[in-house]
């Protein structure tokens, strides 16, 4: 596991989270992630993030369940057990189409799902690092990766400088590893406020 040191900045109010993003970015700085206690319209944008393409797999999951509903009542109707119901055809496709709308809804559904769950890292199981406690409570939390020309107090200044109230150093494992937290672990350590 790949251990770093992020630069962690914490703000009050979303007026002020935007223009900061908008520094750290045009500074040169790394945002490695920005927490917030609810969904926030155009952060993604402002954090310069792609747009996301759940869209396109959840269509391919439909697609899936589309054809595998009509190939398995296509073979089921017509070669493994064709039987005459009130004389209509064995290959009775508006029959068919509610079972299969139900499979392709069932299974883009469940499709995205846990595909939004394994691109997040969301399992009940995963353990990954929190920068903040109150991240979802009532603070926007931005943290910023360090690399090695990175100046830590420069940049604390700087965040400080674009209104961050919170600013500490904190040193975490990037990726999530399966396990639980410890009761004598601590989540979170009290920040130096700059």
């Amino acid at each position: 596991m790949s251990v770093k040191k992020f630069v962690v900045g914490c703000f009050d109010d979303e007026k002020v989270l935007f223009p900061a993003v908008s520094k750290v970015r045009k500074a040169g700085y790394k945002i490695h992630d920005v927490y917030t206690p609810f969904p926030v319209h155009g952060l993604d944008h402002a954090m310069g993030l792609r747009e996301t393409s759940l869209h396109t797999a959840g269509f391919i999951y439909g697609l899936t369940g589309t054809t595998t509903a009509v190939t398995f009542m296509s073979w089921v109707f017509t070669k493994d057990w064709p039987v005459n119901i009130g004389g209509k055809p064995h290959f009775a496709l508006p029959a068919w189409i509610p079972i299969t709308f139900e499979l392709t809804v069932l299974m883009a559904a469940v499709g995205m799902v846990l595909t939004f769950c394994y691109i997040c890292q969301l399992a009940p199981f995963i353990k990954k690092h929190h920068f903040h406690l109150r991240a979802t409570d009532d603070l926007f939390v931005m943290v910023i990766e360090c690399t090695d020309k990175t100046n830590e107090e420069d940049l604390k200044n700087f965040l400080a400088g674009a209104g961050a109230k919170e600013i500490n150093v904190q040193v975490a494992e990037t990726d999530w590893w399966i396990g639980r937290y410890d009761k004598e672990q601590q989540l979170y350590k009290q920040p130096s406020v700059a």
